[in-house]
């Protein structure tokens, strides 16, 4: 994602002399003006960056006379979008659903990372059975770790991150277990999901289905770390 520098600057005041009046024992005033104190060299820190502030991310710091200059990277607004997500959520239903997505799209993301992991895995294993092997290893792994959070996931949200797979993986989750498990595997898992609504055959469609739009805008802000 597109990051826009900027250079935020923290405290940076400069002392200008001043003339200050003062009287000398023989009864004279004279103008005494205090030179204004030439400023030290600055030091640019990037060797130990400070804390994040509010979801930017601090390269470094330059240390000027006492005070600090932080260098951040601050998140893109697009204020667009970011008027789209006020109009979506300014309605209960729309925020259930920013709800929902927040809370589906680390397994969304995890679904894209896991099937990148495996399709550059599975490339170097040209033997079948090999394949199935790993496959099944990694299947009981997920299983493993996973279930228990997702069983916490509403149907709502389940069928949300059904749509998010296809998203992140380019597949649909059928498409997804087919690919990895096999035709049966997937025929199976299908027609179990079934039973509680889920289809896992659904395509994410963005430009042709409104709601999948406002999951967009919601992923795409949460992706930038505006929300």
């Amino acid at each position: 994602m597109k990051r826009i520098a900027l250079i935020t600057l923290i405290a940076l005041m400069s002392m200008a002399g001043f003339a200050q009046m003062i009287a000398k024992p023989n009864g004279k005033k004279v103008i005494a003006v205090k030179k204004a104190v030439e400023p030290k060299s600055s030091v640019v820190d990037f060797s130990a960056p400070a804390e994040p502030i509010q979801g930017s991310v601090v390269y470094g710091r330059i240390e000027e006379n006492g005070d600090t200059t932080l260098i951040v990277y601050l998140p893109e607004v697009d204020i667009d979008l970011m008027q789209r997500y006020l109009q979506i959520t300014d309605t209960r239903q729309g925020r259930r659903l920013a709800n929902n997505v927040k809370k589906v799209y680390p397994y969304a993301k995890l679904a894209g990372a896991k099937m990148q992991e495996y399709d550059s895995l599975l490339a170097n294993i040209p033997d079948k059975s090999e394949r199935n092997r790993l496959m099944k290893q990694a299947e009981k792994e997920i299983t493993d770790q996973y279930t228990e959070e997702l069983k916490n996931l509403t149907i709502t949200q389940g069928l949300i991150l059904v749509r998010l797979i296809d998203r992140e993986t380019g597949s649909t989750t059928y498409q997804v277990v087919q690919e990895l498990r096999g035709k049966f595997r997937a025929f199976f898992y299908q027609g179990f999901a079934r039973l509680w609504g889920y289809n896992l055959k659904t395509e994410y469609d963005p430009h042709n289905n409104p709601e999948d739009d406002e999951i967009e805008t919601i992923m795409t802000l949460l992706e930038r770390g505006v929300i």
